[in-house]
């Protein structure tokens, strides 16, 4: 018996020695494989995501946050120029005047060989002359004409209220003279009432003029840098964006540039046309102020389309006062001719060729830019978009000037010496191609790699040895 017990024992012990070497020989490739955290899995779903958005709307996303980042620096620029007015609007009127003056300034340094200042500054006078000429011979007629019309406009009232009287409508005067006296009382309480509101509003007025005087001086002074050094002040400019963009920016704003100078021209012409219009037909009805009348529709036609009809209102009034109802319809007519003009003819066939912009265009221009700035941007709307359109489309891979590009005589030099004008501007010297720089306005140095023999074929004599300085110059920062 004990024998069979020791058996069993040994038999028992023999199965778990087999079962613990079977244990620890099982193979490691049969183990159980940990569970692994795969971080690639929620970029692949994500991935995946993406992939299921269509490619019109993934396109729709980036046009919308750039035109968002694009519309953000726009608001910004037009926050920051309205807090700033009484800076731009004055550097805003000065470029106009600069880009309209530059061809007499130019004519005058190369015609008569004026130097720069002296061309500079007599440019500016003219064009002080002129305007001073224009307003007070404008102002004296009003001076001489208003007494007569206010005569006129107290006769004109008192034959009112008798038709009122003994017309058609036979009112009770009694009553009329009763609601008149209680409208005078009504206003002198309301005056009294509000004394110190008046007393800040006279305040507000002469602080205003102090403004205004203290613009018109920073524009004169603004523009008589630009018309002497306007050159400079831009590569200046040019300097601060890196080389591979210099020549870019240059050419883009030339177009810019000559296609503001076309607008100022032709806006001009628009003008003329329309203060000669209105005017005569103010002369013709014999009406007084027809001087007045005609300088501020001239100055309200910078408001393209609708400058001529909002001043016109002012010859109206005139008529009426003047000569009655007949004259005052047939003087709306006049203006409305007129209007009519500047809109189908004038608008389409001059400006639309000057800045490339559809009649349509100018109009929502000035709609949206007055709305947002007020008269200043109802002035400066149309310009600001034809330079920003001119801009563009150079950058864009469409030269709306071609004939620019091998014109030597353009504004900011001839198209090969951007280089050498920045280079010397760098040296603080004389830019080649100015008339202080020893050649004629436009004429410049011969393009890089040109021999010295090439640039003596110019045909001025001073056109040669400003292109012999320029490369001597040259070739002396090489």
């Amino acid at each position: 018996m004990s024998d069979d017990n020791t058996r069993m024992k040994w038999r028992f012990a023999e199965i778990f020695e087999r079962l613990a070497m079977q244990v620890g020989e099982r193979p490691a490739e049969s183990a159980e494989d940990p569970m692994e955290f795969r971080p690639g899995d929620p970029l692949d779903q994500d991935r995946d995501a993406a992939g299921a958005v269509p490619w019109s709307l993934r396109v729709a996303a980036a046009l919308s946050w750039r035109a968002i980042v694009v519309a953000a620096a726009a608001a910004g620029v037009i926050w920051g120029a309205m807090r700033l007015s009484v800076i731009v609007m004055p550097v805003a009127i000065a470029l106009l005047l600069a880009v309209l003056l530059e061809p007499l300034v130019g004519w005058l340094s190369s015609r008569w060989r004026f130097p720069r200042t002296l061309s500079a500054a007599l440019g500016l006078l003219i064009m002080i002359a002129v305007v001073v000429v224009a307003l007070s011979q404008a102002g004296n007629e009003i001076f001489q004409q208003l007494p007569r019309l206010f005569t006129k406009a107290s006769a004109g009232v008192d034959e009112l209220m008798k038709w009122i009287e003994k017309g058609p409508l036979k009112l009770d005067m009694t009553v009329v003279n009763q609601g008149l006296s209680t409208v005078q009382a009504e206003i002198t309480q309301w005056a009294q009432a509000n004394s110190s509101v008046l007393a800040t509003s006279a305040l507000s007025v002469t602080s205003s003029v102090v403004s205004i005087l203290s613009s018109t001086l920073i524009m004169l002074f603004c523009l008589f840098f630009f018309l002497k050094e306007g050159r400079t002040i831009w590569l200046w400019v040019v300097r601060l964006f890196p080389a591979p963009a210099r020549r870019p920016l240059h050419e883009s704003a030339i177009r810019g540039w000559v296609t503001l100078g076309s607008y100022v021209r032709t806006q001009i012409q628009v003008a003329a046309i329309d203060a000669a219009g209105i005017g005569l037909g103010a002369f013709f009805l014999g009406l007084p102020m027809v001087v007045p009348i005609s300088v501020v529709v001239f100055f309200a036609s910078f408001v393209p389309i609708v400058g001529a009809l909002v001043s016109g209102a002012i010859a109206v009034l005139v008529a009426l006062v003047d000569q009655g109802v007949t004259a005052g319809v047939i003087m709306l007519v006049v203006i409305l001719a007129v209007q009519q003009l500047e809109s189908n003819i004038l608008q389409p066939f001059l400006m639309s060729h000057a800045v490339s912009l559809h009649p349509m265009a100018v109009l929502l221009v000035v709609a949206a830019a007055g709305s947002v700035a007020g008269i200043p941007g109802a002035v400066f709307g149309v310009p600001i978009a034809a330079f920003l359109n001119a801009t563009f489309l150079y950058l864009h891979g469409y030269d709306p000037m071609p004939e620019l590009a091998k014109d030597r005589q353009r504004p900011g030099g001839p198209p090969e010496m951007l280089d050498d004008l920045v280079k010397a501007s760098y040296a603080g010297k004389a830019l080649p191609g100015s008339p202080d720089g020893g050649a004629a306005e436009g004429a410049g140095s011969p393009a890089k790699g040109e021999s010295a023999s090439a640039s003596s074929s110019s045909d001025s004599p001073r056109a040669e040895d400003g292109a012999g300085a320029v490369g001597e110059d040259g070739d002396k920062e090489r």
